[in-house]
């Protein structure tokens, strides 16, 4: 005997196919720039949110990490992993799902893959960070790794902040081939580039996004002038980063949650209280960001599960009235909700 769910039972299910199809709907330029705007809105807001470092499971491979937060209306959560060996196996690097809950009631509103979606908001916040820190005139960016997040980052710095030109260096050539074939279409000027050196020539943006598990040094100090903005975000685990601490030390710092941060990001490298300020006092007009042209400015990117929750936000609005999604028995409800037993008695 099978019985019908209930309505209350059934909550909207995003799969990667239909989150493909939503952003071909959208259009990914709007969705970037989408994306950037609802970031914005609630780092406005960001003293009503919960706030703590995602919860890790570290292994010598990779990690797995619960990303939670609540602005107390509503609860969102992300699952999402870590593997940069994965990528030798034929398997994603990230994969990631995540979950929109009412705070009045507990019950779930929206369940979503968040492969795709992390990687949408990754470059959103980039996009972001770079729209509020650097200088105005910088439409040259160089992109530093051009794996699976490269292209979303160039075509979020192109639809929020107007980037023309980007200059591609990864240590693997066929994947500077890859990206630039994909973005062939993207309305870019794209630069393959011979070494990172090469790359950095003439951009006032400069964005690494390499996934090695490792203290890296894809710049070091004597690379980087004055003026530039860097999005650094590759960075995300305790014993992995991507710049030699001099060009830390001379920059202006930064970050999302500081807390989470100073495990994960490039600040690991310096002291305990190396002077920071959180991206959403810049937003807010709390706190300065670019102080002069000649500034070089740092967003430490770690990704922050406030951004998840605005990515979910997102898409929970957008999927309504439209065939984006499927409704998904998850949520057990009884006639009596005493009665669970019961319910499980009688469908037998």
């Amino acid at each position: 005997m099978s019985l019908k769910a209930s309505e209350l039972a059934m909550v909207p299910f995003v799969s990667v196919d239909n989150m493909m199809r939503l952003v071909h709907h959208i259009g990914m330029e709007q969705f970037m720039a989408d994306l950037a705007h609802e970031i914005e809105v609630d780092f406005a807001r960001w003293e009503l949110f919960d706030k703590t470092p995602r919860v890790g499971s570290h292994s010598d491979v990779g990690v797995i990490e619960l990303m939670p937060t609540s602005d107390g209306t509503l609860y969102g959560f992300k699952y999402v992993n870590g593997h940069p060996k994965n990528t030798k196996e034929g398997l994603q690097t990230v994969t990631a799902f995540g979950v929109l809950s009412e705070v009045d009631t507990g019950y779930p509103i929206l369940f979503s893959e968040m492969t795709v979606l992390t990687a949408l908001r990754t470059a959103a916040m980039s996009a972001v960070a770079t729209r509020h820190l650097a200088n105005p005139d910088a439409k040259v960016m160089a992109m530093i790794g051009n794996g699976a997040q490269s292209e979303f980052q160039c075509i979020a710095q192109k639809a929020v902040n107007g980037v023309d030109t980007i200059r591609l260096y990864d240590i693997d050539p066929a994947a500077t081939e890859k990206c630039a074939k994909n973005l062939d279409a993207a309305g870019l000027t794209l630069i393959p580039c011979a070494t990172p050196e090469d790359a950095i020539e003439g951009a006032g943006i400069i964005t690494t996004a390499t996934a090695d598990k490792d203290m890296q040094t894809i710049l070091t100090d004597n690379m980087v002038g004055s003026g530039v903005h860097i999005n650094a975000i590759g960075g995300d685990c305790p014993g992995k980063t991507e710049l030699h601490r001099d060009i830390v030390a001379r920059s202006a710092v930064f970050t999302e949650y500081t807390p989470q941060t100073r495990i994960e990001g490039e600040i690991q490298q310096m002291a305990p209280d190396h002077p920071v300020t959180e991206l959403w006092e810049v937003i807010t007009g709390a706190a300065q960001g670019r102080t002069n042209g000649a500034a070089i400015t740092l967003f430490d990117g770690v990704g922050f599960a406030i951004e998840d929750f605005s990515a979910l936000r997102y898409v929970h609005e957008k999927i309504k009235d439209t065939p984006f999604y499927i409704d998904f028995d998850l949520i057990a409800d009884p006639d009596d909700p005493r009665d669970l037993f019961g319910m499980v008695k009688r469908a037998g």
